[in-house]
């Protein structure tokens, strides 16, 4: 575990998470059906780990992310953003036919809590040092380690509805969100459905992609992006100098008439400063001029990972 005992205290705690949402997918033909619809391999998905997952159009854009993992009596949980529920659901229900599976919002069934620094991982005892993305027990709820964020170490939560929050400091939905686009990882919401295929923010380096599963909607399209060297689109990180939004798009004065990208998540951290995940062409990394959406001007940071060399 990499948690930093002197994280401030503004970034440790717990908050129930209102801008995710909870589908559970369960019956015998579940995984299978996961599987085929996903770009994650459900078939072989374990006991003791989550997974990383999108739902792309037939285009290969992304409509959907999810971190799945499986729950109990044998259903496969998948959180994403509240404000796709809904048409994700729908949507995906298009196509289980006749098979063994059935989808459902169990948003009332189960909540979902983020965790964060060295409090929390006192509270998880045990369950806190599992490496990112495995899963672990404590009672009745079902605890995934996600990626550091800022050096700060994080759980996604989920518990029976009914049941007491996390004996923790509250933690500000903003500061969470702040940990969250420095992870790295982007998580699509309602304003940037259909607007990315997985590689141009980064849904590869994270896990999100298994490219020796079978096919699934969008997969000739992910493949010939990854194999074919055709790549010219990255997510990057990057401070502003005023507030942005998902969905905005983002500009080069090289090119000023034309968008050179778009903000995938944004928020404010404890201390003021407005961080942002940014799918940008990869040209303006090596044009001089400057990066604006709206009034905000952008300042590129490091990533937390790096990008390959045959991908930049």
């Amino acid at each position: 575990m990499s948690s930093n005992p002197s994280t401030p205290s503004a970034l440790q705690g717990t908050l129930r998470l209102p801008d995710w949402g909870v589908i559970s997918a369960s019956g015998p033909d579940a995984a299978t059906f996961l599987h085929n619809q996903l770009t994650q391999d459900f078939s072989h998905l374990g006991e003791r780990e989550a997974r990383l997952a999108g739902y792309c159009s037939a285009k290969g854009r992304l409509q959907a992310s999810f971190v799945a993992w499986r729950g109990d009596e044998g259903h496969t949980l998948l959180a994403c953003s509240a404000d796709l529920l809904g048409p994700t659901l729908k949507r995906l229900s298009m196509f289980v036919l006749r098979s063994k599976c059935k989808l459902a919002d169990a948003g009332t069934a189960v909540a979902l809590h983020g965790l964060a620094g060295p409090a929390a991982a006192v509270w998880l005892g045990d369950a806190a040092a599992a490496p990112p993305w495995a899963k672990a027990h404590r009672d009745h709820a079902q605890i995934v380690r996600l990626p550091d964020a800022a050096g700060v170490a994080r759980w996604l939560l989920a518990q029976p509805a009914d049941a007491p929050a996390p004996a923790l400091p509250v933690l500000d939905g903003e500061a969470w969100r702040w940990l969250e686009v420095q992870s790295g990882v982007p998580r699509i919401v309602a304003a940037t459905a259909e607007q990315f295929v997985p590689q141009m923010v980064n849904f590869e380096l994270v896990g999100g992609v298994n490219f020796q599963k079978g096919c699934y909607p969008g997969q000739e399209i992910v493949a010939r992006s990854q194999y074919r060297g055709t790549l010219k689109r990255r997510l990057q990180l990057a401070e502003c100098s005023a507030p942005v939004a998902p969905g905005a798009e983002v500009f080069h004065s090289a090119d000023p008439a034309q968008p050179a990208g778009m903000v995938v998540l944004a928020a404010r951290a404890p201390d003021g400063r407005i961080s942002a995940q940014v799918e940008l062409k990869l040209a303006c990394l090596q044009e001089p001029g400057e990066l604006r959406c709206g009034d905000a001007l952008l300042t590129l940071t490091e990533l937390p990972y790096p990008i390959p060399a045959e991908a930049a």
